[in-house]
């Protein structure tokens, strides 16, 4: 979900995939448009934001973790309700997590991608937007599943992201092949379930929706 890479050019309303330039350019957004382009790209951007937030309510958190913090937009939010949580958020690029400081100051931020090894925990709140759709469908089990393992019992994952709407007129928001890998919502709630957690909808529209993950006593 971005616009095209360079070298890439839109065909069919579609962008013409070239995996060289998916490795140069992924994850490579510009910090100082980012926050526009996301929000002409995902028109419901900010509600979809507030929801996650709203999502990662009712939880005592003293240690929360972000899965791709990106400039700080959604951890605002959740911090809001959580100001007394000691925070970790993690993203691959640094420039990102450069604006994401200033924003966040007190926070521990970083460097990594959503394959490595998670932070330490264990966690009371996990939560990610916009970001996990990049991994494909065993990327996504595999991180559940470390997500599971990295919280403490009755811990919350909270996931806001881009899916494949059962209606294809739903289908919104301009994807990049080979670098945005969403998935229908039941798989995703089957996979939360095979990870261990008690999964349900929160909120959606189109093709975004918000899931709210309580794990399962062991």
């Amino acid at each position: 979900m971005r616009r095209p890479p360079t070298g890439g050019r839109s065909v069919g309303g579609c962008t013409e995939y070239r995996p060289e330039v998916e490795e140069m350019s992924q994850f490579h957004f510009d910090p100082r448009t980012y926050l526009s382009m996301i929000r002409s790209d995902v028109a419901r951007y900010d509600e979809l934001q507030d929801e996650a937030a709203r999502a990662c309510e009712g939880v005592g958190a003293a240690t929360i973790l972000e899965l791709g913090t990106g400039t700080g937009e959604t951890a605002k939010r959740v911090l809001a309700r959580h100001g007394a949580a000691r925070f970790i958020g993690i993203d691959k690029s640094e420039a990102m997590l450069a604006i994401a400081r200033d924003v966040l100051p007190e926070a521990e931020l970083l460097v990594q991608s959503l394959e490595d090894t998670l932070p330490v925990g264990p966690f009371e709140l996990v939560f990610s937007a916009l970001a996990v759709h990049h991994l494909d469908a065993p990327g996504k089990r595999d991180l559940f599943a470390r997500v599971a393992a990295a919280l403490v019992p009755a811990g919350r994952f909270v996931l806001a992201d881009v899916i494949v709407p059962t209606d294809p007129v739903g289908a919104k928001i301009p994807l990049s092949p080979g670098f945005d890998r969403p998935d229908r919502l039941d798989d995703q709630l089957t996979w939360l379930d095979d990870a261990g957690f008690e999964a349900r909808m929160t909120w959606s529209a189109d093709d975004l929706a918000v899931i709210a993950s309580d794990l399962r006593a062991r």
